[in-house]
């Protein structure tokens, strides 16, 4: 039995349990092994870890000090499988940031300087470089704070997060094709699609093209989750993700439909009128439809969104501020593209809430380098 000191954090709509990266390798077990015996991601219940058996509920981040003069600290973000003894390394995941930006202010791996501290991170899956500005008043680290989001109505500590230059960390491309738009056969035939990689690859397809207005119900949106994994991995070979007969990441790339703006009704029943966002999104996050949106998902959505030709611009309410609000199944969450100088992609803000829920020590049942 291993012991592992870790913090349980939200950030935004999602739990992350954060290892220093120093305790991570003291343990003398290779990281993957290591993460599926804690969460027990065997069962896909993992009800013999600390996994939630969902995906916002089934992550991990570790953290280090960085040598780089202008990162504060870099880490590495882990999607742990559910009932899949897999753990993915090919994506960087925004809520979990949020989280992480709060544990470097309270854990001194940034030092604060006046009421407010920027963390200035760097995600080594993607090579994104990240800020989360926290308020600091008084020079204290806070553990309270009245901010929320859409998709919870948990109070935390606000922080502003920020994707510095965004556009083709992964790819090299904001459109890899260098297409607005491409054609991918799915299970019904041809379908449009704009294959976008900013903040994170993703494919997005028009909801018309499943008969869908785009507000469609967590269980309405299941029943064209089949035919979006058939086109991610389409989309996933078309953007140079993966190989022909090779597995595709669950991670990336992110998939989901768009559309116009109509009235819908939250998860929680709360109307939302067409007039109060831009851009109707429904995505999907490890083969089941998304409760709310992926942050990285949502600086993919305002990019494409601001690219004349594609189909999230085609749908889109255009603003004059850059701003851009989503509807998603939780409610709406706005995003805003800043200009950036240089040459450089727009930074894209986002308002988010973090609160660190426990610090613990980890009893760890691996046994010769294999779970037990």
């Amino acid at each position: 039995m291993l012991r592992l000191q870790g913090e349980m954090i939200r950030g935004g709509t999602s739990k992350c349990w954060i290892f220093d990266h120093q305790d991570v390798v003291a343990t003398g077990v290779d990281v993957d092994t290591l993460l599926l015996a804690a969460f027990n991601a065997a069962d896909p219940r993992q009800i013999d870890g600390v996994g939630g058996a969902s995906s916002t509920t089934s992550k991990a981040a570790v953290v280090q000090a960085s040598t780089k003069p202008d990162v504060d600290i870099e880490y590495a973000f882990a999607q742990v499988g559910i009932g899949d003894e897999r753990v993915e390394w090919a994506s960087n995941c925004g809520n979990c940031a949020t989280a992480v930006a709060l544990y470097a202010v309270h854990r001194g791996l940034t030092p604060i300087t006046s009421d407010t501290t920027t963390v200035r991170m760097r995600n080594v899956n993607t090579g994104a470089r990240l800020t989360g500005t926290i308020p600091t008043p008084g020079g204290s680290a806070p553990d309270e704070g009245r901010a929320v989001v859409p998709g919870t109505n948990a109070l935390g500590v606000p922080v502003l997060l920020g994707f510095q230059d965004p556009a083709g960390s992964t790819t090299g491309r904001a459109l890899p094709t260098g297409h607005a738009v491409d054609s991918l056969t799915g299970p019904a035939g041809p379908v449009e699609a704009t294959l976008v990689d900013v903040g994170a690859p993703a494919a997005l397809f028009e909801a018309k093209a499943f008969g869908l207005d785009g507000t469609e119900s967590l269980a309405e949106f299941a029943a064209v989750v089949p035919a979006l994994t058939v086109l991610r991995r389409r989309a996933a070979l078309a953007m140079g993700l993966a190989e022909e007969g090779a597995p595709v990441s669950h991670a990336v790339p992110k998939v989901g439909t768009v559309a116009r703006p109509v009235s819908y009704r939250t998860t929680h029943g709360t109307l939302v009128a067409q007039d109060e966002y831009d851009l109707a999104v429904r995505m999907v996050s490890m083969h089941a439809p998304h409760p709310a949106i992926g942050l990285t998902s949502a600086v993919a959505l305002a990019a494409a969104a601001a690219i004349p030709g594609t189909l999230a611009h085609r749908v889109a309410r255009q603003t004059a501020d850059g701003t851009l609000r989503l509807g998603t199944p939780a409610g709406v969450i706005t995003a805003q593209a800043v200009p950036a100088p240089d040459g450089a992609s727009p930074t894209v803000l986002l308002h988010r809430a973090a609160r660190r829920i426990a610090r613990a020590e980890l009893l760890v049942p691996v046994l010769e380098g294999r779970p037990a």
